[in-house]
């Protein structure tokens, strides 16, 4: 639905498919990928590491995150990407204009392949990164893995860290549909933070309307995958979109009517 609104916005010849592999089927599917005429391509789970293999070039997005969401072509080189941190600050660029003007410390919620995505763009943004997780271990990992501006803390210490925080962002699917909502006390956030949700379904999700009733600013997170998708369908036709009003719209009432209560 998203790329076939740009395809019909640009007057562009394409198609959006959907191609369900087994891992055993990759290595015959890439044997024929240029000759079978693909452009480029997402890849979802479980797949994300696999393709590495099939690339023959990684950028520095994909290696920094450990795992290719986009494919492309580069002069005839299959280049494998990822544009999960791109579509996250995208978002938040569109929502809360100049959002890091005056940002300096954030705190992310999650330690799994969102929080990497967005600690990679906090962090090219100038920001210094608490990762609080339920497993310090894997907090841990990631903040060894980027780095010196990026600390390791439990759920414990969750408070503290939002205390000094100018944006807390939720990386795990706690408070999506099916799932246990995401409690957390808000109250130690300055009144001026910046609370975003990766959660897109629903929409606006428990955490969202905490931070709302507090008058605190909120990103939710349909404009992460909005904006993810800007950046594979420049990289496949030389493109940039636009995320207009409509799209946004487009989507929402798709998500709305096919999950009840979204």
């Amino acid at each position: 639905m998203l790329h076939g609104y740009w395809f019909k916005r640009y007057g562009i010849d394409a198609v959006y498919e959907l191609v369900d592999l087994l891992p055993d089927q990759l290595a015959t599917f890439f044997e024929g990928y240029k000759r079978a005429g693909w452009v480029g391509g997402n890849v979802t789970v479980p797949h994300k590491l696999a393709v590495m293999s099939y690339a023959e070039l990684i950028d520095d997005a994909a290696k920094a995150m450990g795992a290719v969401n986009t494919l492309f072509w580069n002069d005839g080189v299959l280049v494998g990407g990822n544009t999960d941190s791109m579509g996250f600050i995208g978002n938040l660029d569109e929502r809360v204009p100049g959002w890091d003007r005056e940002a300096n410390r954030a705190v992310v919620i999650g330690a799994g392949g969102a929080a990497r995505a967005s600690v990679y763009g906090l962090m090219n943004r100038g920001l210094s990164v608490a990762v609080c997780n339920r497993t310090v271990d894997k907090a841990e990992s990631l903040a060894r893995h980027f780095g010196g501006a990026v600390s390791s803390h439990g759920l414990d210490e969750l408070a503290m860290q939002m205390s000094q925080a100018d944006l807390v962002v939720n990386t795990t699917s706690m408070g999506m549909v099916g799932q246990p909502p995401l409690d957390v006390d808000l109250s130690p956030l300055k009144s001026e933070a910046i609370v975003y949700d990766v959660v897109y379904v629903p929409l606006e999700t428990k955490l969202l309307r905490a931070a709302q009733a507090r008058g605190l600013r909120t990103v939710d997170g349909l404009g992460m995958l909005l904006h993810q998708g800007v950046e594979g369908f420049h990289r496949w036709f030389g493109k940039r979109p636009e995320v207009t009003g409509e799209l946004r719209q487009l989507l929402t009432d798709d998500i709305r009517a096919k999950t009840p209560g979204a």
